[in-house]
């Protein structure tokens, strides 16, 4: 275990999940009822039964351990790291996988880690006959799909549960005893709320795994600094964590959903969002005599107004690009024509294609704009996430989850929106779906993210492990047919 990743004592009783509970995980199987063995996809019961018994096992697993769950999130509440500086945050999380009897392995270089479940565990030579019990595909290497630190099973399909770490740089606003310790330092995107979901499917799905075959492998992944640009995504791509999986979920923090309601959108449901930082320059003078020099603020109005305007005659209007400026900055005095300028921006677009033709025609139009000024230009454009597109049938995924542990009514669809997420960039490369968690208490506040005072009900920390451990379940074994 790296440096970062190193475990942190506990400091009380209520900042973690118990021993009796870690001890409670990795129980052989014969202490806990023995369920039929989960059908065959295809077979008696096929798909749907296996999900059923899933959606019963998860369900009493999480009624048995919410109380631990919610004293899990309030801890990293109180403890909320900023990105590429979450050592705590990893530290806990390796300490209560370690003690489930799974193998954390940290990302190198930043903190997190990613950790696979299958059936068995390591050298669990006891249960190997359950070989039989899977489908063709994931016996054609003739090895065990047993899970091992040597890595995951030969042609296994693979699911990935992705959890954001990371705070914001924010003042918790908020009146409760588990108020971030931390000053200017707070979790207000819900990220604490994402990690212990996945923490909680992944401890679910090992115990699961115990008792029934896995049709494949899940690998749970924490990753740093989702809310820096580009994101952590990049680093844990580059580590190499995504090349033997097959798909990838997760889930983010709605606000303005209900507790119990999950939303769901096949498509784009988040933007990319990138920064343009455009700098002019000129000669400066007087301001009584624009004509001798270049009029470097009344260029800089232009692109102002008209860089925006260009771009939605130059790109499709069903790919919702939106430049808007942030910051402008020019001059110190009402009667000098400065020497230099500055615009500063987002870039924002639901479509992957236009995301990637975004730099050149702007940079193209930008150019072109300020030409008869005679200003020069530099523009610098910086790539932050590209958009999320949830694919069709990872998206069906969610929805016949939702259906088997919650019922067909907490299904809502929901807008896109232009926020951005780096978890766009797994789905370059695999396919994947984002879902909406909702956490307003019935009848309470609407809050808004990034704000200091956002209070999830805590009830969407079991809403949110029941659903991710039965998506990467659903998610398997249609792969695996």
């Amino acid at each position: 275990m790296s440096d970062n990743v190193s475990v942190v004592p506990v400091a009380s009783a209520d900042a973690v999940m118990s021993a009796d509970a870690a001890a409670d995980d990795v129980e052989p199987a014969e202490s806990a009822p023995r369920a039929r063995p989960a059908a065959r996809p295809g077979g008696p019961g096929g798909t749907a039964a296996r999900v059923a018994d899933l959606a019963g096992f998860v369900r009493d697993w999480c009624a048995r351990h919410e109380d631990e769950l919610v004293a899990f999130r309030r801890d990293l509440h109180m403890h909320p790291e900023l990105g590429r500086k979450e050592h705590r945050t990893a530290g806990r999380i390796a300490e209560r996988l370690t003690a489930a009897g799974l193998v954390p392995r940290p990302l190198p270089d930043i903190p997190g880690m990613w950790c696979d479940i299958a059936t068995g565990g390591p050298g669990d030579a006891a249960r190997t006959s359950r070989i039989a019990d899977l489908p063709d595909r994931l016996r054609r290497s003739g090895r065990n799909p047993v899970a091992d630190p040597a890595g995951t099973p030969t042609d296994a399909p693979v699911v990935m549960l992705r959890a954001d770490m990371d705070a914001l740089p924010l003042q918790d606003a908020k009146d409760v005893p588990y108020a971030s310790t931390i000053p200017g330092v707070c979790h207000a995107c819900g990220h604490d709320i994402h990690t212990t979901t996945v923490l909680g499917a992944g401890l679910a799905l090992a115990a699961y795994a115990r008792v029934y075959p896995l049709p494949g492998t899940v690998r749970l992944v924490f990753q740093p600094a989702e809310e820096t640009m580009p994101g952590g995504a990049l680093e844990v791509i580059d580590a190499g964590v995504l090349k033997p999986v097959d798909a990838a979920l997760t889930v983010h923090c709605d606000p303005a959903l209900e507790v119990g309601t999950i939303g769901l959108r096949p498509g784009p449901i988040t933007s990319a969002a990138d920064l343009v930082e455009i700098t002019l320059a000129g000669p400066g003078g007087h301001t009584s005599r624009p004509q001798n020099t270049v009029d470097l603020v009344y260029a800089m109005g232009a692109l102002i107004t008209q860089l925006p305007a260009a771009l939605n005659r130059r790109i499709d209007p069903r790919s919702a690009l939106a430049l808007v400026w942030g910051q402008v900055q020019a001059g110190s005095v009402p009667n000098a024509i400065p020497r230099t300028g500055q615009l500063r921006g987002t870039v924002r677009t639901l479509s992957r294609e236009t995301w990637e033709t975004a730099p050149e025609l702007i940079e193209q139009l930008a150019h072109q704009l300020v030409a008869p000024f005679g200003a020069d230009i530099l523009v610098d454009y910086r790539r932050g996430v590209p958009p999320v597109v949830n694919t069709a049938d990872m998206v069906d995924v969610f929805d016949a989850t939702v259906a088997a542990a919650f019922g067909h009514d907490a299904v809502a669809t929901v807008a896109q929106s232009l926020g951005g997420e780096d978890f766009g960039w797994y789905l370059t490369h695999v396919p994947g779906a984002l879902a909406r968690l909702g956490t307003r208490t019935p009848g309470g506040p609407v809050y808004d993210l990034h704000q200091g005072d956002y209070a999830p009900d805590e009830g969407a920390i079991v809403v949110g492990t029941r659903l991710l451990a039965g998506a990467a379940v659903e998610a398997l074994t249609r792969l695996a047919r």
